[in-house]
């Protein structure tokens, strides 16, 4: 069972960031503004909405190896382990909190203006997903390491 859990976990891992650097790179290549809107207003639904279901399948097997494993007695010890755990979780949240506030303005604002804040927000939003997206997976991989 912790195998397909796992594979399951990762299969969602490469879709949530596929998608995250897609989008990131459409911006940064996809130099004509108008032809940046008309994807992303066509694209950028589709793509919460996926997303929506990946992370929450992220998260809810995240949850379950977590468990599974005895993590919750490891993550208060002293040993090689709970520093990355704490640190990879406490990221998890912040990448939830960004994409909540991302996809709020994109779905407020799909297909409209933005004031100067939300594309402030949607930006350092996106921005912080992009990043923590890349830190969340090398925790990943050192916890891998050590389990």
């Amino acid at each position: 069972m912790m195998n397909l859990v796992l594979y399951i976990h990762l299969l969602a891992a490469t879709v949530w960031i596929g998608g995250s650097v897609f989008l990131f790179a459409l911006g940064i290549f996809l130099r004509d503004k108008d032809a940046q809107k008309k994807v992303y207003f066509y694209v950028g639904p589709i793509y919460g909405y996926v997303e929506s279901v990946w992370l929450t399948i992220l998260i809810i097997t995240g949850l379950w190896m977590f468990f599974h494993m005895g993590l919750e007695n490891v993550i208060h010890g002293e040993n090689l382990i709970a520093p990355i755990l704490q640190k990879k979780l406490f990221l998890v949240v912040l990448i939830t909190i960004a994409t909540i506030i991302h996809m709020y303005i994109a779905f407020k604002t799909n297909g409209l203006e933005r004031t100067p804040l939300q594309k402030l927000l949607s930006r350092a939003s996106s921005m912080a997903i992009f990043v923590l997206n890349l830190i969340i997976l090398w925790y990943a991989m050192e916890l891998r390491t050590l389990l």
